[in-house]
């Protein structure tokens, strides 16, 4: 079976079909779909208590009819915003939270602080989040510490009640699922990152780069690193070949090399 590595900002996947959703762990980095529809992940609770979030009424409304018609669930919770939902965390102990990515109070992102929130505070808590459109930022802060117990669909899946409560069950058990849509997107966001022209230099060439910003003089790099000045020198050389730096005036080069590392967010 073919297999290729994804990774969505610091987060790796590793990939398996679910139903029409797809389920991941933040398990070593091969991205890979495997016959079985769950993951190997502990015997979920039963029944699953779930605290329902939205400043909707009528979504929240859908959302607990729509998870009440399986015995395997009870709403233990119904919330107009992240306050009330935390409060309700703290009083029901549900084992799972459904909430919207967007609600009060920050009006923005509120549903993926709960899950950052929870997953300092209360770990063993599964959150699915719901969104309206199929945003990328969303679905890589969401996995940005993990994937475990974690899933993100897109609120059109609230129809289908099978695939809510599969997702549901997911992170009961400590899995998590991604919609389909969302995930083409992250790939897709990470396909078009910039290759960092830092990656080709070794590590003593990044920290004699490191001590340039710093704004080091080859003599001072020399003494630091513990390495002669010439072995500087050679470092410097080659890292401005590396960066495809023009052969210009010793100084000018300098500065765009140190240019190159301020401006690379991934040191």
């Amino acid at each position: 079976m073919a297999q290729t590595d994804a990774s969505v900002g610091p987060v790796t996947l590793k990939l398996g079909t679910a139903r029409t959703g797809v389920w991941l762990s933040s398990a070593p980095a091969t991205l890979t779909r495997e016959p079985s529809l769950v993951p190997p992940v502990p015997t979920r609770p039963s029944p699953i208590r779930v605290a329902v979030a939205d400043d909707s009424f009528l979504m929240r409304d859908a959302v607990t009819q729509v998870l009440e018609r399986h015995g395997s669930v009870e709403i233990v919770a119904s919330c107009p915003d992240g306050d009330s939902l935390l409060a309700a965390v703290e009083r029901e102990r549900p084992h799972v939270v459904v909430t919207d990515v967007r609600m009060p109070p920050s009006g923005d992102d509120e549903g993926i602080r709960i899950a950052q929130h929870l997953r300092e505070r209360k770990p063993e808590i599964g959150v699915v989040v719901l969104s309206q459109y199929a945003e990328p930022r969303y679905g890589a802060a969401l996995l940005a510490h993990g994937g475990e117990g974690r899933a993100y669909l897109l609120k059109d899946r609230v129809s289908d009640g099978g695939e809510l409560h599969f997702a549901v069950e997911i992170v009961a058990r400590g899995g998590s699922m991604v919609d389909p849509a969302i995930l083409r997107l992250l790939l897709a966001t990470e396909q078009q990152r910039p290759v960092s022209p830092l990656l080709d230099l070794t590590t003593r060439e990044r920290e004699v780069l490191a001590a340039m910003a710093s704004g080091k003089s080859n003599a001072a790099i020399a003494d630091d690193l513990v390495l002669t000045k010439r072995a500087v020198e050679k470092h410097v050389g080659a890292i401005f070949h590396k960066l495809g730096l023009p052969d210009e005036e010793q100084v000018s080069r300098r500065v765009a090399a140190v240019l190159v590392f301020l401006a690379d967010g991934r040191e």
